[in-house]
């Protein structure tokens, strides 16, 4: 199985490990501590000597309750970066919503655009001629596209979480709008799903989701699994799926890198994270026994 992005073709018989550039001051585990063009590329080029095979740049925090941001700073945080970043000669996906970020990227080389609303949002204006992201991405000869699934929308996405087979919906969302962007012309193999761990689901929806995954895969597309710091894994640790997080974002890398390597074991075909290297060395550990 390959994934086909602009500039790069990659194998994924072998999991791909992606790394998070978060480039914000208020993303719930790392915000502000890449918040400068500076900052920001040298964590890139650590999470490269690390190990990560790809790295996702983002402008904009979509924890619960995040507020959106101004079309204006996500460009002003994430193009310098991106436009440095193409240099490494590694895949660079950018973590953006905006059909104008995903233009401006693409535009500079970036590789893939990574997208927690599946290419459904757009500006709220009145007119046809508006650009969307479904029109950026098909109109691209190449970009690699993640699609995840979002219930609701950040500011209000755990307030009320999915009711019903959260497996099911998932995949039949995912399906869905995979196929309508074949139908628009975008390779299949440009495409990869992602069930969008913490987008309003309950911890143990989420879990659901870890223990079922293979499911997914009956869509026909690699899996991008996100469980990095996420609440759910702080839930467990404390014993309950529904308690409180007991455990900040940074504690929780012994079980994001445990989540990582279920993910892969389930079929999951990309790992998002921020831990890089222990992800690295444990799922050569996978590779190992298999």
């Amino acid at each position: 199985m390959e994934w086909q992005t602009s500039r790069f073709l990659l194998d994924l018989t072998t999991p791909k490990v992606m790394g998070i550039v978060n480039v914000t001051p208020d993303s719930f585990s790392d915000g502000g501590q890449h918040d400068s063009v500076i900052a920001a590329l040298q964590h890139c080029e650590l999470l490269l000597q690390e190990g990560a095979d790809i790295l996702d740049i983002g402008g904009e925090s979509t924890r619960p309750g995040a507020l959106p941001l101004s079309l204006e700073e996500e460009l002003a945080r994430v193009i310098p970066v991106v436009r440095e970043a193409i240099k490494l000669d590694v895949p660079i996906s950018v973590d953006t919503y905006k059909p104008q970020v995903m233009q401006a990227v693409l535009d500079l080389g970036a590789d893939i655009i990574n997208d927690i609303w599946a290419l459904r949002w757009s500006e709220p204006e009145i007119g046809t001629s508006r650009l969307t992201g479904v029109s950026v991405v098909s109109r691209h000869p190449n970009c690699g596209v993640c699609l995840m699934h979002m219930h609701r929308e950040p500011l209000t996405m755990q307030v009320a979480p999915m009711d019903g087979d959260v497996v099911l919906q998932v995949l039949l969302f995912l399906k869905h709008v995979a196929q309508d962007l074949n139908a628009l012309g975008v390779q299949k193999n440009r495409l990869v799903i992602d069930p969008g761990i913490g987008f309003g689901k309950t911890a143990a929806q989420n879990f659901s989701l870890l223990s079922r995954q293979i499911e997914l895969l009956s869509a026909g597309y690699p899996v991008l699994a996100g469980w990095s710091r996420k609440s759910s894994l702080a839930a467990v640790v404390g014993n309950s799926l529904s308690a409180a997080p007991t455990i900040g974002p940074p504690e929780r890398m012994v079980p994001s890198v445990v989540a990582a390597v279920l993910s892969v074991e389930r079929g999951a075909s990309i790992v998002r994270v921020h831990d890089v290297r222990e992800t690295v060395q444990a799922l050569k550990i996978l590779n190992a026994i298999k």
